[in-house]
């Protein structure tokens, strides 16, 4: 089936979903136990790297191994996630994801052994690759909302606006849970409470039968990726990635290195409130003419703020303002890449280019933690800031040579 028309300059849906619109929602039977469920499970989502460095770290002494071994289970996950996702629209999603999710956790329980009782470092990769497994939940729950309000476009961009806000609220908790359960009780401790929490929620979410979407026929559409402008995106989501795995070891080293290790959850939870605000007024305002490139630039700029204040200032709060202000380059940018994907991907393919885009942002967020975990043990945390600087940068000379390309007439238009 032919593209949707694309445009460079991505507008927000027209419309603005009223407050009322969400007890609407959550009035429809089933509703409110799925999401409950699947909040449970996402939260583990925002903890699970940071647990996973925290421990490895704290036990080897090495922050170029756990940058490492997260990584890894990045890249696997990002290989992983479109096939689960294939499974999950074919079989249903009780079928595929809770065994899926049965595999990550042990997955997960057997990194924490491996670091507890101080198995070979092939052990702990071979232990995260298994997390991959993990089904990609907030998926899970927009496609049960997709199928619930097929028929009323308004309350699905409700659904859809309180799916985004979820993202950013486990995103700012996740981190902030891990430190503090990894600081305050012992090192294995946020990744033992993330695979609890993940196997409870995914039990509760999927019990929920009478909200599950059908399973579909295969789609015998064309590849995502052979849509014009689709694999520009990609590399542009592969370095923005790039930017969130490098920024989130970069701060963890930094905060160690400060003697308050806990507070790099708080710390980095500020940078997604930085985002979260930033896309809700973003989405309010939908300003006119914002293309990615101007959202690019302005990521490329203030990225380079946290770098700045680690090296000048050399002090946690003044890292955290800055990583606050840096964050809000974040959800622009974002919106506008994902609108853009929608529309130039083929309708009966959007679930797999979605995964596609999750695995190019994983790819990103792998090269990036290993980047910044090499630099902040062989140079300093300090100078680790520069990776997710360098990354923003790059995201930005990719795009405007793809811009450059299609002026030359040598891209596909």
């Amino acid at each position: 089936m032919p593209s949707r028309p694309a445009t460079e300059e991505a507008r927000i849906p027209a419309g603005e979903p009223e407050l009322t619109g969400y007890r609407r929602l959550f009035s429809r039977p089933g509703t409110l136990a799925f999401t409950t469920g699947n909040l449970v499970a996402r939260l583990p989502v925002g903890m699970f790297s940071v647990s996973a460095v925290v421990m490895i770290a704290g036990s080897r002494g090495s922050y170029a191994l756990a940058g490492a071994v997260t990584a890894t289970g990045l890249v696997a996950t990002g290989v992983a996630g479109p096939w689960i996702a294939r499974l999950v629209d074919r079989y249903g999603q009780a079928r595929v994801a809770l065994p899926a999710t049965f595999t990550a956790v042990l997955g997960s329980l057997a990194l924490l052994l491996c670091v507890r009782f101080g198995a070979p470092d092939w052990t702990l990769f071979a232990a995260y690759v298994s997390t991959a497994a993990t089904p990609n939940i907030g998926g899970l729950s927009r496609a049960r909302w997709a199928h619930l309000l097929r028929d009323d476009p308004g309350a699905l961009h409700t659904a859809n606006s309180f799916e985004q806000a979820a993202d950013e609220l486990c995103f700012m908790l996740g981190p902030v849970l891990a430190s503090f359960l990894t600081g305050t009780f012992f090192p294995e401790a946020g990744t033992l409470a993330g695979a609890v929490l993940l196997l409870t929620g995914m039990l509760l979410f999927t019990a929920q039968r009478a909200t599950e979407p059908p399973p579909l026929a295969r789609s015998k559409g064309p590849s995502p990726l052979r849509s014009p402008g689709i694999p520009p995106l990609l590399a542009c989501f592969t370095a923005t990635g790039a930017v969130f795995g490098s920024m989130e070891v970069a701060t963890i080293a930094y905060a160690d290195a400060q003697g308050h290790r806990s507070a790099a959850g708080v710390v980095l939870a500020l940078q997604a409130a930085g985002s979260c605000a930033a896309g809700l007024l973003f989405g309010a305002r939908r300003p006119a003419g914002v293309r990615l490139g101007h959202c690019l630039a302005g990521m490329a700029v203030l990225m380079a703020l946290p770098w700045a204040a680690a090296v000048t200032a050399g002090s946690l709060p003044a890292l955290a303002g800055a990583l606050l202000i840096a964050g809000m380059a974040t959800a622009p940018t974002m919106v506008t890449a994902m609108t853009l994907v929608q529309s130039r991907t083929p309708p009966d393919r959007l679930n797999e280019g979605m995964s596609l885009v999750v695995t190019a942002l994983l790819t990103g967020i792998a090269c990036g933690s290993a980047a910044g975990g090499w630099a902040a043990e062989h140079l300093s945390p300090s100078t680790a800031y520069a990776v997710p600087a360098a990354a923003a940068a790059l995201a930005l000379l990719i795009h405007t040579g793809g811009q450059w390309a299609k002026a030359d007439g040598t891209a596909t238009p």
